[in-house]
C-alpha cells in the first residue's frame, strides 16, 4: 500500500498531503454516515505520531470544523510530530480544537476516565507501517481501550472505530506479538490489506470498510501480485449477470437439492429457497419420503422427489444406481447435504453419489461429514466440479485436526484442502474464504454477527447452486464467489446493527432479490 501511495504522487501527480485529507475526509464522512452527529460530537479522536494520527487529526479537524468539538489525544510531543502529520497538526489547532499531549502512563491514568465517557472512540494511534511489538505506553492504551469497550462488546461507548486498521494489527498477516485494539469498525483506505482479511487478528477490524481515496485501481493490480483477492464487485464484472428478453426457464438450469430428514426438514426448504431467490430456473428437492410432504407445502415453487427413508427418517441406502439415475435425469447441478444426517447408509449414498456423479456438486454440512476422516476420497469422483463448504468444525473432522488448528491458519490450510482434494474448498466463518486448486484465494468480507444462527449456511448452499446454475459452470470460480458475496451482502441489509440477533437465515434468501438488484447498480455505476 505505501508503493501505491508513493505511484499515485510520482505519476499521477496527487500530493501525499491531499492523500492524507482524502483519507480523513472518508472517515469522517463514514462516522456521520454511520452513527450520527448526536454519537460523533461526543468522540474521543486517539492520535498517534505518524501518518495514521495525521489521519486522525484531519478526522478531529473536520468534527471541530462542524461544531462537534471532539476530545483529541496526542500520544507523543508536538513538536515530535513529522512531515505531513504536522502540516494537519498545524491545521487541527487553527481550527481550535482542543488537544492534550499524552506521553506518560500517569497523564494516561488522569484522562482514561474521560476517554471512557466518550460515545464514539476513534483509533488513529498506530498504522500500517507497525514492525513487531506494540509497547508501553501505547500498549497500556490499547489494553485500557479494549477494557472500556469489553473487547468490542459493550453498549458504551456506542463505537470503536479504527482509521485504516486497529492499532497494533500487523498489516501483512502475521500473528500480532503484542495488544491489538478490537474494534466495531474499521475504515481502510484504497484495499483491504492481508492482516485485516486473513491473519489470526482479523476479527479485531470488526466490521471492514473499504474507501477511495484517489489511487487508481491500476495500481493496485499492479503492484498487489499475491494469491489472495478481496471479494468486492470489481471481480463480477464480466458476468452476465442482466438476462435478455428472451429469457426462459430451461437457459438457468435445473438443480437438484438432496437435503432433509426428519426434524431437519427446514434444512432442505432453506436450502431450496436459496436456490430459488439466487436465480436458478428449476430446483427439485430428492428428500425423504417421511418429510416430503412437509417440504412440498413450506414453498410451492419448489418441486420434490420422494427418497427411500431409513428407520431414522434419513436417506436409506436403498436409493440405488436406479434411483439415482432417474433423479439426475436432466438436472444441471446437484446440491448435497443440507439436514440430511450422519446415519451409516445416508452415508454411504452420499459417498456413493459424489464418486458417481458427472455433474458438478456442491457439497455440505452432513453431506461432508459423510467423508470425515477420509477426505482423500473426495479425488475418486468422476465430476471436474465439485465445491465444499465447510464451517470450521467440518473441516477439522475432514482432515482429522482440532478446530484450533483450522482456525490457527485458515488460509493456508484451505489452499492445501484445495490442492489435494482438487476442489474448490470454502471455508465459512468470519471472512469466509474460497480457495481454488490452483493456489488463489478469494476473501469475503461481507455478512455480520447476526448470520451465526442455524440454517445459514444451508441458504449459503442454495445461493451458490443457484448463482452457479444462473450464470453456466463456465463461471464456476466467480459464480461461487459471487454467491458467497451475495449472501453476506444479504444478511447486511436484512438487519439494521441493533437488530443483528433476531436476524432468520430466511430473511437472508429473500432478500437475495433486493441486494441482487443494488449490486447491479453498484456495476453499473463503476463504469
Amino acid at each position: 500500500m505505501r508503493e501505491v501511495d508513493r505511484l499515485t504522487t510520482e505519476r499521477y501527480g496527487i500530493p501525499s498531503l491531499q492523500l492524507m485529507e482524502n483519507a480523513g475526509t472518508r472517515f469522517f464522512e463514514f462516522l456521520r454516515t454511520s452513527y450520527g452527529d448526536a454519537a460523533a460530537s461526543h468522540a474521543a479522536v486517539l492520535c498517534g505520531k505518524g501518518n495514521n494520527g495525521g489521519d486522525g487529526f484531519v478526522v478531529a479537524r473536520q468534527l471541530q470544523e462542524m461544531g462537534l468539538k471532539p476530545a483529541v489525544y496526542l500520544f507523543a510531543r508536538q513538536d515530535g510530530v513529522r512531515g505531513d502529520a504536522a502540516e494537519n497538526l498545524v491545521r487541527l489547532k487553527k481550527s481550535g480544537a482542543k488537544i492534550e499531549e499524552i506521553t506518560t502512563c500517569e497523564t494516561w491514568e488522569r484522562v482514561r476516565s474521560e476517554v471512557g465517557q466518550s460515545r464514539l472512540i476513534v483509533d488513529a494511534l498506530l498504522g500500517t507501517g507497525l514492525k513487531g511489538k506494540v509497547e508501553g505506553l501505547l500498549a497500556s492504551v490499547i489494553e485500557d481501550v479494549n477494557k472500556i469497550s469489553r473487547d468490542a462488546t459493550s453498549l458504551y461507548p456506542e463505537a470503536v472505530v479504527a482509521v485504516d486498521t486497529p492499532s497494533g494489527l500487523p498489516s501483512d498477516g502475521e500473528p500480532a506479538e503484542g495488544p491489538v485494539l478490537r474494534a466495531h469498525a474499521t475504515v481502510t483506505f484504497t484495499a483491504p490489506k492481508m492482516g485485516q482479511l486473513v491473519s489470526r487478528d482479523s476479527s479485531c477490524c470488526g466490521k471492514l470498510h473499504v474507501r477511495d481515496i484517489g489511487s487508481l485501481r491500476e495500481l493496485i493490480e499492479e503492484v498487489g501480485k499475491g494469491q489472495v483477492r478481496w471479494i468486492e464487485p470489481h471481480e463480477f464484472r464480466e458476468l452476465p449477470l442482466v438476462r435478455p428478453a428472451d429469457s426462459h426457464k430451461g437457459r438457468y438450469g435445473h438443480v437438484l437439492v438432496i437435503a432433509g430428514s426428519v426434524g431437519k426438514s427446514g434444512a432442505a426448504i432453506l436450502a431450496g429457497r436459496g436456490v430459488l431467490r439466487s436465480g436458478a430456473g428449476l430446483v427439485t428437492v430428492a428428500t425423504p419420503d417421511a418429510v416430503l410432504p412437509i417440504i412440498a407445502a413450506a414453498q410451492a415453487e419448489l418441486m420434490t422427489e420422494p427418497l427411500v427413508s431409513t428407520e431414522a427418517g434419513t436417506i436409506a441406502a436403498a436409493n440405488g444406481k436406479t434411483r439415482l439415475h432417474a433423479l439426475m435425469e436432466g438436472k444441471t447441478l446437484l446440491a448435497i447435504g443440507p439436514g440430511i444426517g450422519t446415519h451409516e447408509e445416508t452415508q454411504k449414498f452420499v459417498t456413493s453419489l459424489v464418486r458417481q456423479t458427472e455433474l458438478p456438486v456442491i457439497l455440505d454440512a452432513d453431506g461432508l461429514n459423510a467423508f470425515a476422516g477420509r477426505a482423500g476420497n473426495l479425488v475418486k469422483r468422476k465430476t471436474p466440479h465439485l465445491a465444499l463448504t465447510p464451517h470450521p468444525g467440518e473441516m477439522a473432522r475432514l482432515l482429522g485436526v482440532s478446530n484450533t488448528t483450522v482456525q490457527g491458519d485458515r488460509l493456508g490450510i484451505a489452499l492445501k484442502a484445495a490442492k489435494a482434494w482438487r476442489a474448490h474448498v470454502i471455508l465459512k466463518g468470519f471472512h469466509t474464504i474460497l480457495a481454488t486448486p490452483d493456489g488463489l484465494a478469494f476473501v469475503n468480507t461481507t455478512g455480520n454477527p447476526g448470520m451465526a444462527k442455524g440454517g445459514s449456511g444451508d441458504v449459503l448452499t442454495g445461493i451458490l447452486a443457484g448463482t452457479v446454475s444462473q450464470l453456466g459452470v463456465q463461471h464456476w470460480e466467480r459464480s461461487l464467489a459471487l454467491g458467497v458475496c451475495l449472501h453476506g451482502r444479504a444478511g447486511d441489509e436484512s438487519t439494521s446493527q441493533p437488530g443483528q440477533a433476531g436476524l432468520l437465515a430466511g430473511e437472508i434468501a429473500d432478500t437475495l432479490p433486493a441486494t441482487y438488484h443494488r449490486l447491479l447498480t453498484e456495476l453499473r455505476n463503476l463504469g
